[in-house]
């Protein structure tokens, strides 16, 4: 194509192989005429006008479409519209897309998979997107901003593994621009369509959860078990229920059968408790091995939670959920938890890129998930 590249993007220029990173500052416009407000008088708006009112109002006063009436006049002035764009004297051509459409056409190529709805039709060439079901937010992140290098188009969302209800906002896509040429509009709808959904809502199953506490003061009944209920609590949250409870001591051979036991009692997700950290006792990863943990990743970079385990024992997926739990309103459970019950795999790479962001701050008065935790 005789685009230069950066050589750190290796042998194949980007450009020719769609993704295309050098984009020009502002892609082509149309040429359009503004008349003075005064001979717009019985003619049709070309686009929406908005009016603010500072800490009172924002909203769009005329519509595209609507007649202009000599009782109008004022109201524009008064909003700074000395000129006008008319319906009527607009001729971009072929190559453009108002953009009302533009922002309806990226609306519902977003709004595909039936897991994303509109919050209504589009204003001032945007439009809002909610979830038209509860779950856990799926935000392709290098396709997002893929699509927002492109020029004169734009996508904000919640960020990605954010909780939604139905009907929550959780984005909106705009096109900047009056009209959008076609061909950044057709660039931007391939990235809302290539390799599925780039935003989606993951419905939470209801897990019957299993808990093994470990521990043997806990299990000869030296001290009270606190975990049980601190794990019930957040399963519950999610719409999950704590539905075994077994206790174990510092034995790996006991903590493989407890494991066994919920899993023939019909628990579909395991929550051990402690036992993995350096500690002589601490013994429960080689229990769950034991018991034919697969797919295990131990360790994370989230404070509080560096010692929490991953895995699966057959379908079963199984979370170690280290002491600091006890203690910590908010740790790397309360992260973790909300997607393991939505399906998603996690692997070494998804949990290395939780450091940035993986640091609790242990406000004085927490407004987790409100809050950088996690982000």
């Amino acid at each position: 194509c005789g685009e230069a590249y950066p050589a750190k993007h290796g042998g194949a220029c980007q450009a020719c192989t769609g993704d295309d990173p050098f984009v020009r500052a502002t892609a082509p416009r149309p040429r359009l005429t503004a008349v003075p407000v005064e001979q717009a008088v019985g003619r049709k708006a070309l686009h929406d006008m908005t009016s603010v009112e500072p800490g009172k109002s924002k909203e769009a006063l005329f519509t595209a479409g609507q007649t202009l009436e000599a009782g109008d006049l004022c109201r524009l002035q008064r909003m700074g519209r000395m000129h006008v764009y008319l319906a009527d004297d607009a001729a971009p051509g072929p190559d453009f897309v108002h953009e009302d459409d533009a922002a309806k056409a990226l609306a519902e190529a977003l709004c595909e998979s039936g897991a994303i709805a509109t919050a209504g039709p589009p204003r001032e060439g945007k439009i809002t997107l909610v979830a038209a079901r509860s779950g856990l937010l799926a935000v392709d992140a290098g396709r997002l901003q893929a699509l927002n290098a492109l020029c004169d188009v734009a996508l904000s969302t919640l960020h990605d593994a954010t909780l939604v209800s139905q009907g929550q906002a959780l984005g909106g896509v705009r096109a900047i621009p009056l009209f959008l040429h076609r061909q950044v509009l057709d660039r931007a709808l391939a990235l809302c369509g290539a390799g599925g959904p780039l935003c989606d809502v993951a419905p939470l199953r209801a897990a019957r959860a299993g808990a093994l506490i470990t521990g043997t003061e806990v299990f000869t009944g030296l001290i009270e078990d606190k975990f049980a209920p601190v794990l019930a609590r957040k399963l519950e949250a999610l719409g999950s229920e704590l539905a075994e409870v077994r206790f174990a001591p510092d034995s790996a051979a006991d903590i493989a059968a407890g494991a066994r036991q919920l899993l023939d009692a019909g628990c579909d997700l395991i929550l051990t408790t402690a036992g993995m950290s350096v500690d002589p006792g601490d013994v429960t990863m080689n229990g769950l091995l034991e018991a034919g943990l697969e797919d295990a990743v131990f360790g994370m970079p989230v404070l509080p939670g560096n010692m929490t385990l991953l895995g699966r024992l057959g379908d079963a997926p199984v979370m170690g959920v280290p002491a600091c739990a006890l203690f910590h309103a908010v740790t790397s459970l309360d992260l973790l938890l909300p997607r393991v019950l939505a399906g998603r795999t996690i692997t070494r790479a998804d949990l290395a890129a939780m450091g940035h962001g993986g640091f609790c701050a242990n406000c004085a008065r927490c407004t987790f998930p409100h809050c950088p935790f996690g982000k």
